[in-house]
């Protein structure tokens, strides 16, 4: 099943996404995040490809809140989640730095996700008990930082209290720090060693339920602000503390949760 999800959303973006890259209007939805028609051509496509390969339920970023619920309620025993384009803004504005996303989900839990990285032609995928992959080659792939002093981190800060967000920056227990405005693609980054730590405020299903895999089976920890197990809380607005080292991980977290 792995490699067929690939091969769709890989035709999927070389069809419905690229084509349209740096040429097709944008609109506004009502919490004021873009979006274009190529979200909702990759969506459609995503939709069909996916039902194809198993006939699930599909929950998708561009549909309503209220099918968005009805369809998670449905998808206990298997349901897909789907981004088409994660990073819309940066796709619109010709920043090369967006993805697209599938996450088979059983239970409430991941068991298959894919990341792909249309511009740099880079496909990230794992499933439950197998590891993680990029373009085939085991994650990580990058030797981790020692500690804090020496540590890359992704970190959003619009999505943060305030109050933690000036303590990160006046304190800054890292090296650098950095945000490119794709969720799914900053998840993969800490699986593959590239971002040590990562942080964020408040994600959707669909921004992690792809990425949170693929970090999981490269070997990294993940937990919310307030709860040590990742999965419990808010499923809408999940917010994320991670690491891939163990040490690091622990580290970050008590930081973090001793300054908020």
């Amino acid at each position: 099943m792995i490699q067929a999800v690939i091969d769709a959303v890989r035709k999927v973006a070389q069809q419905e996404i690229m084509p349209r890259y740096l040429k097709v209007a944008h609109q506004r939805k009502t919490d004021g995040s873009i979006f274009t028609e190529a979200d909702l051509a990759a969506q459609t496509a995503l939709v069909s490809a996916l039902r194809h390969i198993r006939d699930y339920p599909v929950l998708g970023e561009e549909m309503a809140p209220e099918q968005q619920e009805a369809l998670w309620h449905t998808g206990e025993d298997g349901l897909w989640c789907i981004d088409p384009i994660d990073g819309t803004s940066n796709f619109f504005n010709g920043l090369p730095y967006f993805a697209v996303s599938v996450a088979l989900m059983r239970g409430g839990r991941s068991v298959l996700g894919v990341v792909y990285d249309p511009v740099a032609d880079e496909m990230f995928w794992a499933e439950q008990g197998k590891g993680a992959y990029l373009n085939g080659v085991p994650l990580p792939i990058k030797e981790q930082a020692p500690d804090f002093h020496h540590a890359m981190a992704a970190i959003d800060y619009k999505r943060l209290e305030p109050d933690l967000a000036q303590k990160l920056v006046a304190l800054r227990p890292f090296s650098s720090q950095r945000n490119f405005g794709a969720s799914t693609l900053e998840w993969c980054y800490v699986a593959a060693g590239r971002f040590n730590l990562y942080l964020h405020g408040g994600q959707k299903l669909w921004d992690y339920a792809a990425g949170s895999l693929i970090l999981a089976e490269a070997g990294g920890s993940m937990c919310t602000l307030s709860e040590d197990d990742f999965w419990a809380g808010n499923l809408w607005q999940r917010s994320v503390i991670a690491a891939l080292n163990p040490g690091l991980f622990d580290s970050w977290k008590a930081w973090i949760r001793a300054h908020q």
